[in-house]
């Protein structure tokens, strides 16, 4: 792709350099090179502007300076990051499918299937589910029984949707995750642990992503739900009747208690544990690592564990580093009493 037709696909405009130039792929500042395309979206990596090999970069007019090289054309636009994903898109296509269901999966006769559907080799389709139009089940993942899925997800390979689960449109779910299993419920009598049944389900709005390896557990009566636009990473846990509100973001490696709710727009950073029953408010940010123990306020940030406002656990944790000096302070201090009261 041109410079300039990929200027105008992105609504950029070209500056310097030379816009004929051909684009073949995209490249992070640092490492890009001759017939690829870059972004600078941050003043901090400014430094890299001027011995940068790239033939275009998209960059905000703001950060302009005169340090571009002579050969690099400036893709000047209003959100370099955006114009830069856009770019990326259309450089790096995705493979085109060859859309059709394989002989070799199973979908079971009361099953109903939108048009323009792809089911995977050894993917399976219970009875009674229903999959939306242009959506895709990949090799060898399990769809339930009473499983609704709307329209254009894609159910990567070895997935696991359990009966009853209700999917909406434009889900994304990876490789590995199970949604709708048992959750972890037990009474202890009589010396041993009795289960729980749990007879709810899992439902997850539109425009939800689920990471490899994660586990969405359906609720002991009700259901456990994901709100609309949210997005969960790799390796998360998420117990029974959790309420996950609109754009929540779940990092890597955290641990959801069951019966908790996270408001729209929250945000839990890495390997974050959370303690059942507990609310998340509205656009809160617990910090990577944090136990969750209370209630998080709307728009607090926390850390630590058990986890508190992140400047009064910062200066506990500067506090503390100061400990073994403070500690040696006081034996002199003991000392020079000693010998006083002498």
């Amino acid at each position: 792709m041109l410079i300039t037709e990929l200027a105008q696909l992105c609504n950029a405009t070209p500056r310097g350099g030379d816009a004929s130039v051909t684009l073949q792929s995209a490249a992070d500042i640092m490492s890009a090179q001759a017939h690829q395309v870059t972004v600078l979206s941050d003043g901090k990596y400014k430094k890299y502007l001027k011995d940068c090999q790239a033939s275009a970069c998209f960059i905000a007019e703001s950060l302009i300076d005169g340090d571009a090289p002579a050969g690099l054309t400036l893709l000047v636009c209003k959100d370099p990051e955006m114009s830069f994903l856009v770019a990326v898109k259309a450089l790096h296509p995705e493979p085109a499918l060859d859309r059709r269901i394989s002989r070799q999966a199973a979908i079971a006769d009361t099953a109903k299937l939108g048009s323009n559907i792809h089911v995977g080799p050894f993917a399976s389709v219970g009875q009674h589910s229903r999959i939306g139009d242009d959506s895709t089940v990949d090799a060898g993942a399990r769809i339930g029984n009473h499983v609704g899925i709307g329209k254009n997800c894609r159910i990567h390979a070895n997935a696991v949707i359990y009966d009853n689960t209700v999917i909406g449109n434009n889900v994304i779910i990876h490789s590995g995750a199970i949604i709708g299993a048992d959750g972890f419920g037990y009474k202890y009598r009589d010396n041993q642990h009795v289960k729980v049944p749990h007879v709810g389900n899992v439902v997850i709005d539109d425009n939800v992503e689920i990471g490899a390896n994660t586990c969405i557990d359906r609720g002991a009566l009700g259901a456990t739900r994901i709100g609309w636009g949210s997005k969960i990473d790799n390796l998360v846990q998420l117990g029974h009747n959790n309420l996950v509100g609109k754009n929540v973001i779940v990092c890597g490696q955290c641990g959801i208690s069951g019966s908790c709710t996270i408001e729209d727009g929250a945000i839990l950073a890495g390997s974050v544990g959370v303690a059942d029953h507990v609310k998340i408010g509205t656009r809160a940010v617990v910090m990577a690592r944090s136990g969750v123990s209370q209630d998080v306020e709307p728009g607090a940030q926390v850390w630590g564990s058990p986890a508190k406002d992140r400047k009064i656990a910062w200066r506990e944790l500067a506090a503390l580093a100061k400990l073994p000096e403070l500690l040696q302070k006081i034996k002199q201090l003991e000392s020079r009493l000693t010998k006083l009261e002498e």
